[in-house]
């Protein structure tokens, strides 16, 4: 069947032009990463085919020998990397090249300010890829045919990258991709043979696929054969298979660039090979920035497996839980079945020892590098926080350890940076305190300035604050830590236990018997608005809060709820009045009535406000606020 070879001219998106010419602009300093992206690249396609061929041997071909070569043509100025891989379809050309599939490509290019050094340093989080040839390339060639397809299905691409590329069908014998570069005129090194041996040596010595190279010959002994003939250029040793000590951490490094295809080097990283019942290694890494699709649902996460040193699968999520996504790195096992599929890992015993195994190793990593080195921990911290934050609900067995490592803002630190540990926490907390104090709040303000937190402000107990979305769930997971049960502060009647002593307990109770007629009233007025209006003991500055039983969902988590479309429950509050403060004093002396009933529900919306809610009538509550206004003003 013959396929029309029809040739389309086609405009890059826009987000596509964007990366062009910012990784024209901001790597020409580190422009011999073109090969190593595209030789990984290359490699990649390779392992892939070796995957699908488990199930299907004949995409193979009659080529059974997988390999990356580099070509150079002086006379043309070009260098092709090619492969003999998956090769791609027209369709997979277009959606591949053409445009970026990438959930997080709107929040990379938002995040763009125009500054080289800064944007530079968004392309570490973006990855670079393909688009890394048009640093040294003024024209860029794509030939590709996908394995299993008729040499009829054939694609070629070709763009300038500046704006709009070409693709037309062609005849295409062997299946896999060939990428030429046209090299811009004062990029001429790259079309010697030493500087792209050198560069290979450097970037993708431990690539398992071969990476061939055209054999050169010295003196004039030796006779140039007219067939050219290749030579492997790479080691090709599994870099994870050789002991630690033989590794240099360029070496690790390196390796990490290409399984991670990310420009920066990795924070740290964790090497070792288990031996007994179960064997294998596991080289993993932690990356100093988070990627841009990190908070997608379906972005698709963890690390390659292998099965004695054979490619397998990308992304095996089973080796690693959600919460450390993050996670980048190989798995090489030497129990597995080499036919291993996603569905057999969903029940395999051997798969969850490996991922238990591997869990706990990089969590003692994280808990080292939190005591051996404070700043590094904090600039992981900083970036995968809020992912480590969903541990303690994710991996119940872990949750202890997780606690140890989370970092939270305080109000016993000026700064809304989370650098408080749980361990700091309890180190000081004062003589006769048994629990651990929190507020979870929409903002860092809202949590910092909650009327919720004044008594244990006056009486200088610690409060952590909690404004990420998902603290919330955190705390319903985490609550208790080092034997000290976790207590919010807008939960319940506040327990100070020992931090509060009897006089104070003795005056609310006198205060509650003493307002007991006002208390009435300001319920009679509220009515179903409010489960009960009581007292406080928390209030010292403000007249009025709001708070919900101990077992009650937080407001703070309803509107959570509701923000991403889910239904919450609707609990009535709790208000709790300071019977001192002069407003409700004056509300004391008030007739039943129309200024009675403005003053009483003020308060109640103030109070709503000030936990970060939201009023049902807020013009209502600007009139009453006005006409109270007008009327202590006396007009």
């Amino acid at each position: 069947m013959s396929v029309e070879a029809h040739k389309e001219t086609l405009e890059f998106q826009a987000e596509v032009s964007q990366v062009l010419n910012l990784v024209i602009r901001s790597l020409y300093s580190n422009k011999e990463i073109f090969l190593r992206e595209l030789i990984s690249n290359a490699s990649d396609a390779a392992e892939k085919l070796r995957f699908e061929s488990l199930t299907d041997e004949a995409l193979f071909e009659d080529d059974p020998e997988l390999k990356v070569r580099v070509t150079i043509d002086k006379e043309a100025g070009t260098v092709t990397i090619s492969d003999n891989g998956i090769g791609m379809s027209r369709q997979e050309v277009s959606e591949t090249i053409g445009s970026i599939a990438s959930s997080g490509t709107r929040k990379f290019f938002e995040s763009l300010s125009g500054d080289q050094t800064k944007d530079s340093e968004l392309i570490g989080q973006f990855g670079v890829g393909f688009y890394s040839a048009f640093i040294v390339a003024d024209k860029v060639t794509i030939v590709t045919r996908r394995a299993g397809l008729g040499t009829e299905h054939g694609v070629r691409w070709e763009s300038q990258g500046e704006g709009s590329y070409t693709i037309e069908n062609l005849d295409k014998p062997g299946r896999g991709t060939d990428v030429t570069l046209h090299l811009r005129e004062d990029e001429k090194e790259f079309l010697e043979s030493y500087r792209l041996r050198s560069v290979i040596s450097k970037f993708s010595d431990h690539i398992t696929i071969p990476v061939e190279m055209e054999k050169e010959y010295y003196g004039e002994d030796e006779e140039k054969p007219e067939t050219p003939e290749f030579e492997r250029v790479n080691k090709g040793t599994a870099l994870w298979m050789r002991n630690r000590s033989e590794i240099s951490e360029e070496e690790y490094q390196e390796f990490y660039k290409h399984v991670s295809h990310d420009f920066e080097n990795p924070l740290l990283h964790v090497h070792n090979k288990v031996e007994g019942n179960n064997e294998y290694t596991a080289l993993l890494y932690i990356p100093q920035r988070a990627p841009f699709d990190l908070w997608d649902r379906d972005q698709k996460h963890g690390v390659k497996l292998f099965v004695r040193r054979v490619f397998i699968m990308d992304e095996a999520d089973k080796l690693m839980p959600r919460y450390l996504r993050f996670v980048r790195g190989v798995v090489d096992s030497d129990d597995l079945p080499l036919n291993v599929s996603r569905e057999i890992l969903q029940h395999n015993r051997k798969i969850d020892t490996i991922r238990q195994a591997n869990v706990k190793r990089v969590l003692g990593a994280l808990e080292k590098l939190a005591e051996d080195d404070k700043e590094k921990y904090q600039t992981f911290w900083d970036q995968f926080g809020k992912v480590m934050k969903e541990g303690p609900a994710e991996d119940y067995p872990n949750r202890e350890r997780i606690a140890g490592l989370l970092r939270f803002a305080s109000t016993g630190t000026e700064s809304d940076e989370q650098t408080v540990s749980l361990a700091d926490y309890v180190s000081r907390m004062q003589e006769g305190q048994e629990k651990i104090y929190y507020i979870t709040a929409d903002s860092p303000a809202a949590a910092r300035f909650s009327p919720h937190l004044e008594v244990l402000k006056k009486k200088g107990v610690e409060v952590l604050l909690l404004s990420d979305r998902v603290d919330e769930w955190l705390v319903t997971s985490l609550t208790e830590f080092d034997g000290k049960t976790l207590q919010s502060v807008a939960k319940g009647a506040l327990d100070l236990g020992e931090l509060e002593d009897k006089e104070e307990k003795e005056s609310t109770e006198q205060q509650t018997e003493e307002h007991k007629a006002l208390l009435q009233r300001m319920q009679d007025v509220l009515g179903e608005a409010v489960k009960e209006i009581r007292v406080s003991q928390r209030l010292t500055d403000s007249p009025a809060c709001l708070v919900v039983e101990e077992h009650d969902m937080s407001a703070n988590l309803a509107r959570v709820l509701k923000s991403v479309g889910q239904d919450a429950p609707q609990t009535k509050p709790i208000m709790e009045i300071n019977a001192t403060h002069p407003l409700v004093e004056r509300l004391e002396g008030e007739e039943d009535g129309d200024r009675f009933g403005d003053l009483t529900k003020v308060l109640f919306d103030q109070a709503q406000l000030a936990e970060g809610g939201q009023l049902d009538d807020p013009a209502a509550f600007v009139r009453r606020l006005n006409s109270l206004m007008l009327k202590l003003a006396g007009a």
